[in-house]
């Protein structure tokens, strides 16, 4: 009796370190979605910055109307580019955490 007794506590043990180690990898999956997303929402802001500054910059300083449009079209496209970019890795990030829960 004794020795089984001793087995059963060996093996609740070892169960409650597993469940241990589980909660543990989940935290820490969670911190790093929690830090991929603030990541890309620091990326999409300073990308909106600097196309918005670009664009600003453009609009200011150039005096010719065709340079300018044509330099404000290939910035548009740029903008599109990332957007479509950012939408993508958007869906990949979204279903990778889906597939986690």
């Amino acid at each position: 009796m004794n020795m089984e007794n001793h087995n059963n506590w060996t093996e609740i043990t070892n169960d409650i370190n597993n469940v241990t180690k589980k909660i543990k990898n989940k935290i820490d999956q969670e911190d790093l979605v929690d830090d991929l997303k603030d990541s890309l929402k620091l990326t999409i802001e300073n990308s909106s910055n600097i196309i918005n500054s670009l664009m600003n910059s453009v609009e200011k300083t150039i005096k010719d109307e065709v340079i300018k449009n044509e330099a404000k079209s290939i910035i548009e496209s740029i903008n599109e580019e990332l957007v479509n970019v950012l939408n993508i890795s958007k869906k990949k990030l979204t279903d990778l955490i889906s597939e986690e829960e």
